[in-house]
């Protein structure tokens, strides 16, 4: 992917150095880990990350437990208090690319909002390592994955987990990996876009009535796979605007990435049974169809995942 010439966004909120990271480099996701060792589907599959690439679970499938539970048993309140934040454009490379495709996407959503005779206000992204307070979402941690919040509309990243998508998920290789972080910017991004268009509220009502785990589970889905479509549209939308801002292997990177986090295969992976009744984001087949619809058709309308006859 080439970034050089995109819009730098200052909206972003920059924790790293405070909390025990540098610009730069090295760390990693963060997972539990015990006797032999939890894979990342073995977490998902236990509740203990939620959803790898998602909304924080709390807000729509009810799992406040896991989180407020992680963080009282953490010792979150005592040892990590709120840093001084470091907001505007970051400096080292990674943290640069974040600010640069957060400033496209934000340019890119605008453009698509006005069409419609709508406003768009893009999402803050908070850059962490480790543990952060998540505001109205309550612990950002690591181990939960990047994640939208949608009471503060921002996206909390451990950049960390980038490099976790190259090296435990295998999702891509050499440059390629910066489309794929992109991707999964652009995902959360489709996140805020169904909140500002009301479509976030309305799910979590029909889950709180729909009156059982598998009933809220299949609306999760819809509202992981939209987003997946979502983050198409822009990349389509990019294209337009920027005719060369991919090179080879890109899309193929997302999609292998969009597989690896399918939740067949992720539960695979833990050594477990299928079961689409647990699903919370689709299945590696679903995600990387959404995303290529979007891709594809480069409209919203085409993302309507609630009236398809098919996921």
């Amino acid at each position: 992917m080439r970034y050089d010439d995109f819009r730098r966004s200052d909206n972003i909120d920059d924790r790293r150095d405070e909390e025990g990271g540098g610009g730069g480099g090295g760390g990693g996701f963060g997972f539990p880990m015990g006797g032999g060792g939890l894979g990342i589907g073995t977490i998902i599959v236990l509740g203990l990350i939620g959803w790898a690439v998602g909304i924080d679970p709390r807000l729509l499938i009810g799992g406040a437990e896991i989180i407020s539970g992680a963080r009282e048993s953490s010792g979150y309140e005592q040892e990590h208090r709120p840093s001084e934040k470091k907001e505007g454009k970051p400096t080292d490379e990674m943290g640069d690319m974040i600010a640069g495709v957060l400033g496209e996407i934000d340019d890119r959503w605008t453009e698509i909002f006005k069409d419609s005779g709508l406003k768009y206000a893009g999402p803050r992204i908070v850059l962490f390592r480790g543990v952060t307070n998540g505001g109205r979402c309550g612990m950002a941690n690591a181990a939960m994955g990047p994640f939208y919040c949608p009471p503060d509309k921002q996206i909390y990243l451990d950049t960390s987990f980038f490099k976790q998508v190259e090296t435990r998920f295998r999702g891509c290789t050499g440059s390629a990996c910066k489309f794929t972080t992109a991707y999964i910017i652009a995902h959360e991004a489709g996140h805020h876009v169904q909140n500002l268009l009301g479509i976030l509220p309305r799910v979590t009502r029909m889950q709180e009535q729909s009156g059982s785990r598998a009933a809220s589970n299949a609306l999760q889905v819809k509202v992981e796979l939209q987003a997946d479509c979502l983050s198409g549209v822009w990349v389509n939308r990019e294209l337009k605007k920027r005719p060369n801002f991919l090179e080879d292997g890109d899309i193929d990177a997302a999609l292998k990435t969009a597989s690896a986090i399918g939740d067949d295969t992720l539960q695979r992976k833990a050594g477990r049974e299928v079961v689409p009744d647990s699903f919370t984001h689709g299945s590696a087949e679903q995600r990387k169809r959404w995303f290529m619809v979007g891709f594809q058709q480069g409209t919203v309308a085409a993302c309507n995942t609630f009236a398809a006859e098919r996921l």
